[in-house]
C-alpha cells in the first residue's frame, strides 16, 4: 500500500507543479515585468513577481515608494491579500517586489478563483487581473489509532500547551519586510524518499478514550531512523528552537516575509533562535518526540500563517530563474 501511495505522490508531485507564465506592460514612464504561476493545486500557492523599470520617457521615475498587493478572489468575493514586499536593495532607478497567497486544500478545481494586483506609484493607484485557476488533486484519507499516552498529548489542554500554541500562531502570524533571507528553491530536509504520511492527508485520531477527532496532516513525514541528521530545506532565520508539547523538539526557521519551514519531534537540536542558517545546514537530529507514532520528521511550511504543500517550494517559486519561465 505504502508503494501504491508513494506512486500516486510522485505523480501528484508531477500534475502539480507551476507553471510559469510572464507578462509586459510597457508604458510611456515605466514598464512591469511579471512572473507569476497561472494554475496550481489546492494547498499550493500562487506567487507573482513585479519588476518596476524605467520607461521610454527621458524623466525619471522614482520607485522607492512603489508598493503593490496580490488579491485572490473566490467565487466572486476578496478571500485574501497578501502585500508585495522588496527584493531589492536599491529600489530608485528599478524595483523588484514578490508576493505570495496560500491556496486552501479543502478548495478544488471548480473553485471559481480570481487573482489581481493593485499597486500604486507616482501618486497613481491601478489594478490589472492575472489568469488563473485551480486544478483537480488527490489526497490521502487514514485513520490513526492512538495510544494512552499519545491520546494524552493529543486531548492535552493544559496551560502550557494553550501558550506554546499561541507562541507559534503569533510568529507564523508575522510578515516583517526586513524578514526577507533568501527565496531560493527549497531541498528535502532529510535525504530519504520514503514518505510514512502526506500533505493535507484528511486524519481521524481514534482516542484510547472511544472518542475520536478529524484534522488535516499539515505537512509531510519521513520514515527515518532516529538522530538522522535534518537540513534547513533553504537559507533564513531560527525564530523558534525549543521542545514543545505536541511537536517536540521543534524548530522553524523564517525565509522571505511571512514564509517559514518547520520541523518537528526532533531527538536534538542544533541550532538555537536566533541563529542564521544557509540551505542544508543541520539543524537537529530527527527523533520521536511530542506526538509521535515512531521515528519520522514531520516537515510543514506556512505562509501567511496557513499551511501549504511543501513540495510547491522545491520549484522556482520565486521565478530566479528567467529560463524556466518559458
Amino acid at each position: 500500500m505504502k508503494k501504491i501511495l508513494a506512486l500516486i505522490f510522485s505523480l501528484s508531485v508531477l500534475l502539480c507543479q507551476a507553471f510559469a507564465k510572464s507578462a509586459v506592460y510597457q508604458g510611456d514612464d515605466y514598464c512591469i515585468t511579471l512572473d507569476y504561476n497561472d494554475s496550481a493545486c489546492p494547498g499550493d500557492a500562487i506567487f507573482v513577481k513585479m519588476k518596476f523599470t524605467q520607461g521610454t520617457k527621458k524623466t525619471k521615475v522614482d520607485f522607492s515608494q512603489a508598493k503593490a498587493e496580490l488579491e485572490l478572489s473566490v467565487e466572486g468575493k476578496t478571500a485574501r491579500t497578501s502585500p508585495f514586499f522588496s527584493t531589492t536593495k536599491n529600489a530608485k532607478n528599478s524595483k523588484t517586489m514578490l508576493a505570495g497567497i496560500p491556496l486552501s486544500s479543502w478548495w478544488t478545481e471548480n473553485t471559481k478563483t480570481g487573482v489581481k494586483v493593485l499597486y500604486s506609484i507616482q501618486n497613481q493607484t491601478k489594478e490589472f487581473e492575472l489568469p488563473f485557476k485551480l486544478r483537480h488533486k488527490e489526497f490521502v484519507t487514514e485513520t490513526i489509532e492512538l495510544d494512552e499516552n499519545n491520546t494524552s498529548i493529543k486531548t492535552d489542554t493544559s496551560v502550557k500547551r494553550m501558550e506554546q500554541i499561541q507562541k507559534l500562531n503569533a510568529i507564523l502570524g508575522e510578515s516583517r519586510a526586513e524578514g526577507f533571507w533568501t527565496s531560493e528553491k527549497f531541498i528535502q530536509p532529510v535525504k530519504c524518499e520514503r514518505r510514512t504520511s502526506f500533505f493535507a492527508d484528511r486524519r481521524t485520531f481514534k482516542y484510547t478514550t472511544g472518542n475520536s477527532s478529524t484534522s488535516l496532516h499539515y505537512g509531510i513525514d519521513y520514515g527515518v531512523p532516529e538522530k538522522t541528521e535534518v537540513a534547513a530545506c533553504a537559507g533564513g532565520k531560527v525564530v523558534l528552537a525549543e521542545t514543545r508539547v505536541t511537536t517536540g523538539w521543534s524548530v522553524v526557521i523564517e525565509h522571505v516575509p511571512g514564509l517559514y519551514s518547520l520541523y518537528y519531534h526532533m531527538s536534538e537540536l542544533k541550532v538555537k533562535e536566533g541563529d542564521m542558517v544557509k540551505q542544508g545546514q543541520v539543524i537537529g537530529l530527527s527523533g520521536s518526540t511530542g506526538l509521535a507514532t515512531g521515528p519520522h520528521l514531520h516537515w510543514e511550511v506556512r505562509l501567511n500563517s496557513e499551511a501549504v504543500n511543501p513540495d510547491f517550494f522545491t520549484a522556482d517559486y520565486a521565478f530566479n530563474t528567467v529560463e524556466n519561465h518559458n
